[in-house]
């Protein structure tokens, strides 16, 4: 349902999307009930696209690429960008980095990365998050979410390694069958050959030798061979560059690497635990 309110928020994009469809529209001779018998959309849909009251979707600028783009590629090359706005704003500075990366290490110690959510157990985190949010807002962010699955199969392929400490398989999302079929998803995850995945023990603080206890991090090189480490705190977002951080960072991560159980008993105790939530 469109929102007045989405106007006032409305990003760059969605902005020059409304204003180039408008013109182009006018310019085919369109009404807006006509174009929207062309895409697929109602009047009013198309009417709330242009007053950015609710931005185009992804589906609706295909469309539109191919009933009045004229061969200038505007909607399609605006599909990567709309997609950028709809990400919380603490991740979009990272959307595209993440999406350029030909390694991605992650560690997390809360809740599995998002690359690797199912879509009901992303819905269970985000609609049970505060401030709360619409049922159409938190649709879009687990849409945006899924997108991001794209990396998987991106040529050229990347290298991606998750470490979960142990408490993020435990820890209840959603429901049991929610976390079960999270579970069994990070299982099916970790046959592709360009997936890495592993578990830190709960055990391994005992003897105080837990590097992983300052919390989360995503280290990334891209395919122009740039590092960044990412870390996300408490809806706040900072991106490290710097050479001499970067090095201790990897280097921490290194350490809870060798701290982890291997793949092969990571992968034994992540099917266990979806085998109790039967």
């Amino acid at each position: 349902m469109a929102r007045a309110e989405n106007r006032d928020t409305a990003g760059t994009t969605a902005r020059q999307v409304a204003e180039m469809a408008r013109a182009m529209r006018i310019k085919a001779g369109l009404s807006q009930e006509e174009l929207g018998r062309k895409i697929g959309y109602t009047a009013a849909a198309v009417s709330a696209m242009e007053r950015c009251t609710q931005p185009a979707s992804d589906e609706m600028l295909v469309a539109l690429e191919r009933v009045i783009g004229g061969g200038l590629g505007f909607f399609e090359r605006a599909r990567e960008y709309m997609r950028l706005e709809r990400y919380p704003a603490q991740f979009q500075s990272f959307a595209r980095i993440e999406q350029q990366a030909i390694t991605l290490s992650a560690y997390e110690t809360v809740v599995v990365y998002g690359l690797f959510q199912t879509a009901e157990y992303a819905r269970a985190l985000i609609g049970g998050g505060y401030p709360p949010l619409s049922e159409e807002r938190v649709e879009e962010l687990v849409a945006g979410r899924m997108a991001r699955r794209a990396l998987f199969d991106r040529r050229p392929v990347p290298l991606l390694e998750l470490i979960m400490d142990e408490s993020v398989l435990s820890r209840g999302v959603g429901s049991p069958a929610v976390m079960r079929e999270q579970l069994l998803h990070l299982v099916e995850c970790a046959q592709r050959p360009n997936v890495v995945l592993h578990v830190l023990p709960a055990d391994r603080g005992f003897r105080g030798e837990n590097a992983g206890m300052r919390g989360p991090m995503v280290l990334v090189e891209t395919d122009e061979s740039e590092r960044f480490v990412y870390l996300e705190p408490q809806d706040e977002s900072v991106l490290i560059s710097a050479p001499a951080k970067l090095r201790t960072y990897a280097h921490r991560y290194a350490k809870i690497r060798c701290q982890a159980l291997d793949t092969e008993h990571s992968l034994a105790l992540v099917e266990r635990l979806a085998g109790e939530l039967k």
